[in-house]
């Protein structure tokens, strides 16, 4: 039966009857029955072996109400709905989790899934409850249009719940777990889609906030589902192993307790296989079969004090010979999931390769349990969330993602982001002035460059790594120092960087930086033409004025407006009618009559017509050029606006001008502006005719690179058995240069005819 406002006087008559039986029976009524379902006093006895201090009462109503809310509702396995909130609640309490959260896990689908309300949870649990269970509600009322778009906006709002408090991740994670364990009564296209978004997201969320004890049973349950043959294999390759090396594993955990007591050093060792998505994952990736794993066992020795980790290191690795490149010191530089420990690997009793795990009991907790390894049931200073941002690194990582959440465009491009962060695993640079940067293993200079300040990415123009110049697309080792070079005439990085960015931060702000290096281009070219028509039609233009006239064109900035029209969504002659109300466009001539088409002359007019100016690709505008032909300084040329594209640039005598001969509004006046300080170059393509014979393919290049031009592509066909047909392009500084290299090569005997090409 499902509970909403009007069952409140049954609520409050079960709780009253709640709080009249006993927390927990006889110890010998414990014995007999087993029941599917956990019983309010096992729950209770649970928290209280961990919290002495537990709210028995609050528990306890929380037990009923959830039970009352749920009702007659079942699972897919038949099995009463409410079961599954307790199994969650379990779950949590062997993460020693504080009243509220078990609380919260009892509740999480009360509001979603029966009449239960926010204010309902508030009045009878208090706030903080209630906002912990509205937290995880959020989550499930989300309906978009594609399954990555769905799974997308999950994780946005799932992390920025986490955010205001760090409890929503861990009965979310547990809600997780517990359904992946009775995932049998669910379709087989159900359970492989959730399968993959756990191994997807949550398996490796789980690991990024340290709790890897929860990371392994998901990934095992997904590869279970993912891929059942391949995950049969491995634990029958590995039970088989286990039964034959069992008396090795023994030997080798008694060598090393008997080693480290006679030393003086009270440790606890114990052997432990890795799991089967672990083994599975590294023979795929370094493309190795059962047999040529050495590491599938470990051995995990647990210690009192850090001085013992170290002298255990120092005595197992004067006892057995060291294996090369296999000691990883996680105390000095812990994870950034605040994993600790050291990691070596010595070829130990019967020469076998032993990887060790040396750490302190604490360690060993936080590594199990992670960001739930924080006694939240104890009293202390402020909140939850308040605490683990000064004691956990993992959560910090949590907090850097929500900031590159807010900067993201779209939720798949957050998606795609975060997938990548949670892969991965670390490598740790160094700035010259010592300040530690962790970043995904394949990171690059790019990528650590956007770790230290987005402003230094962003200006980015080399590096020298430990002390050596090198190439911003270096991949990064562990330990480098990374010193990043900037120059502030760099205000935005090259697009091409963001295929070489690893990390989401760092793709993050290119792609930002460069829609807004785009969209300033594009407000530019729309700043040119509003002006460019005021001047033309003899009125005055303020911003001041634009601005008042905002809310008649819908736009919120000047900048949006002029964007607007750069990119050939709105005309300049709106803006004007909107700052003029009596403003009236100025009749237009046929376009054969028009612009520059009508009159050559006026594209290369002077600096005092108006007309746009034109310093290349890598301008202030958004600027392209003829595509079968370009344009280069000296032609007379005419600017083509295509909606959404920017300007294109067409010598006059282009053909393909015919095409916008009926749409005169597009057509720009435009001028070259182009300074010989610093010269540029541009695009132009030469029909050249040669002769058949060895030798006349690499002539013709060599007078073009004598003449300083530069050869784009070359197309090349076979006209007769004498003449081949060379399509060139190239790039030059001016028409000058253009038909400087044009004479010298009509002037080799291997070319029969040159000439250029205006598309």
């Amino acid at each position: 039966m499902a509970i909403g406002r009007r069952n409140q006087p049954q609520m409050q008559a079960a709780t009253e009857a709640v709080a009249a039986v006993p927390s927990a029976p006889p110890a010998a009524a414990k014995k007999p029955v087993r029941t599917k379902m956990m019983r309010q006093y096992d729950l209770v006895d649970r928290v209280r072996a961990y919290n002495p201090n537990t709210d028995e009462d609050l528990l306890n109503r929380a037990y009923v109400y959830a039970m009352m809310a749920h009702g007659e509702q079942k699972r897919a396995s038949g099995d009463p709905y409410f079961s599954h909130p307790l199994e969650v609640a379990a779950i949590l309490t062997n993460l020693k989790l504080d009243d509220a959260t078990i609380v919260a896990a009892l509740l999480h689908d009360t509001i979603e899934d029966t009449e239960s309300t926010r204010a309902e949870i508030d009045q009878m649990f208090g706030s903080e409850i209630g906002a912990l269970v509205e937290g995880l509600t959020k989550l499930k009322r989300l309906e978009l249009v594609s399954r990555e778009a769905k799974q997308a906006e999950n994780l946005r709002k799932l992390l920025l719940a986490i955010s205001d408090d760090v409890r929503v991740l861990l009965v979310k994670l547990a809600d997780r777990l517990h359904n992946m364990r009775t995932m049998e009564f669910m379709p087989p296209a159900s359970r492989r889609r959730i399968a993959e978004e756990t191994l997807d997201i949550y398996a490796p969320l789980a690991g990024r906030m340290g709790m890897q004890e929860m990371r392994e049973e998901l990934e095992d349950l997904s590869f279970r589902i993912i891929d059942p043959d391949a995950h049969a294999v491995v634990v029958q390759r590995l039970d088989a192993l286990e039964a034959r090396d069992k008396n090795l594993i023994g030997e080798i955990e008694a060598q090393l307790s008997a080693k480290l007591a006679k030393n003086g050093v009270n440790a606890h060792v114990k052997g432990r296989r890795k799991q089967p998505f672990s083994i599975w994952m590294k023979m795929e990736r370094k493309s190795v079969g059962f047999e040529q794993l050495s590491d599938i066992f470990g051995f995990r020795i647990i210690v009192n004090s850090i001085a013992e980790v170290y002298r255990t290191v120092g005595i197992v690795h004067t006892t057995w010979p060291v294996v090369p490149g296999r000691f990883k010191d996680y105390i000095s530089t812990p994870k950034q999931n605040d994993y600790r420990s050291i990691h070596t690997t010595v070829i130990g009793p019967g020469k076998q390769r032993v990887e060790l795990q040396i750490r302190t009991e604490e360690m060993d907790r936080v590594n199990e349990y992670g960001i739930a390894a924080h006694a939240f049931y104890k009293d202390g200073v402020g909140s939850p969330t308040e605490r683990l941002e000064k004691e956990s690194n993992a959560f910090a990582w949590l907090r850097h993602t929500v900031e590159v959440l807010s900067e993201s465009a779209n939720p798949e491009e957050f998606l795609e982001h975060t997938k990548m962060e949670l892969f991965h695993d670390q490598v740790f640079c160094f700035t010259p002035k010592g300040k530690l940067i962790a970043l995904p293993r394949h990171a690059n200079v790019i990528d650590f460059a956007y770790a230290v300040h987005t402003d230094v990415g962003n200006s980015a123009v080399g590096c020298k790594i430990n002390g050596k110049f090198a190439p911003l697309s270096s991949e990064l080792q562990n330990g480098d120092e990374v010193e990043v070079l900037t120059s502030q005439a760099q205000s935005a990085p090259p697009s091409a960087w963001e295929s070489l960015a690893v990390t989401g931060k760092a793709r993050a702000a290119i792609r930002r930086a460069t829609r807004t290096a785009v969209r300033d281009q594009y407000a530019g070219l729309g700043r040119r033409i509003v002006e460019r028509l005021f001047m033309r039609a003899k009125i005055a233009y303020a911003d001041d004025k634009l601005k008042g006239a905002l809310p008649r064109l819908a736009r919120v900035s000047i900048d949006d407006v002029m964007a607007a029209v750069g990119r050939g969504e709105m005309k300049a002659s709106d803006v004007a009618r909107a700052m003029y109300p009596d403003y009236k466009e100025e009749a237009r001539l046929s376009s054969k009559k028009s612009g520059a088409a009508a009159n050559p002359k006026s594209a290369a007019d002077t600096k005092t017509s108006g007309a746009i100016p034109i310093r290349g690709i890598n301008s202030d505008l958004p600027v392209k050029f003829a595509p079968n032909g370009g344009a280069v300084p000296g032609d007379r040329i005419v600017g083509i606006v295509t909606p959404g594209e920017g300007i294109t640039i067409y010598p006059i005598q282009s053909p393909a001008l015919k095409d916008f001969e009926e749409e005169p509004e597009r057509w720009l006046d435009v001028r070259w502006d182009t300074d010989e300080a610093t010269p540029r170059r541009f695009p132009a393509r030469l029909h050249v005719q040669n002769v058949n014979e060895p030798g006349s393919l690499a002539q013709v290049a060599s007078v073009i690179a004598e003449h300083d031009g530069n050869i784009d592509n070359i197309n090349m066909s076979r006209r007769s058995p004498d003449f081949t047909d060379l399509i060139i392009d190239l790039e030059v500084y001016d028409l000058k240069h253009l038909n400087g290299i044009i004479a010298q090569l009509r002037a080799k005997a291997v070319v029969a005819s040159v000439d250029r090409i205006n598309g």
